[in-house]
């Protein structure tokens, strides 16, 4: 769970979140780390060296909730994210595919072998393909480009989809497909 529980979506706000990312402070260096919200723990963000992931928004949890349902909040929650990246798309050009089935093999079977990006998407049960964009922007204090990516990430059938997005200092890398696809 994130702390955007119970927040409806909504498409403005979360351009404009995406638009405010780019800003956004970054670390250099350093380890990974999760930030929860001190009072639920619910999860605020993840930074790590060079980027920061945060939930843009959350559906509701699918407890006893099954198909064709489900298939509905999964559509429902695919249909954001391309929302999203349609009206990300109209202001900063066309977006990229980033497939994330190689580094999801690899983080299976040893996560040391994942670089630290990708292990905190998939820390954050953020397993899917990345709409990428980049660079876009100057990042503020400092100056640079940025890179952004939005996805759509479910820990388990009970749990709810959640929308997130992730800002780089450094381009998003391509990772390798040395396994095919699933």
């Amino acid at each position: 769970m994130t702390s955007r529980a119970g927040e409806p979506f909504d498409l403005e706000r979360a351009a404009a979140e995406a638009a405010g990312l780019l800003t956004a402070p970054v670390p250099a260096d350093g380890p990974t780390t999760a930030e929860g919200d001190p009072v639920t723990g619910e999860w605020t963000a993840t930074r790590g060296e060079g980027f920061l992931i945060v939930p843009l928004w959350e559906g509701d949890p699918l407890t006893g909730v099954y198909a064709p349902a489900w298939n509905d909040a999964e559509e429902a929650a695919e249909a954001r994210a391309a929302d999203l990246a349609r009206e990300l798309d109209r202001r900063w050009g066309p977006h990229t595919t980033v497939r994330l089935h190689g580094p999801l093999r690899r983080w299976q079977g040893d996560r040391t072998l994942v670089e630290p990006l990708f292990q905190a998407l998939f820390g954050a049960d953020l397993y899917g393909d990345l709409a990428a964009w980049g660079p876009v922007g100057a990042a503020g204090p400092g100056g640079g480009d940025r890179w952004f990516a939005v996805t759509v990430g479910h820990s388990d059938g009970d749990a709810p989809f959640v929308l997130a997005a992730l800002v780089s200092d450094r381009p998003i890398p391509e990772p390798a497909d040395d396994d095919g696809p699933f």
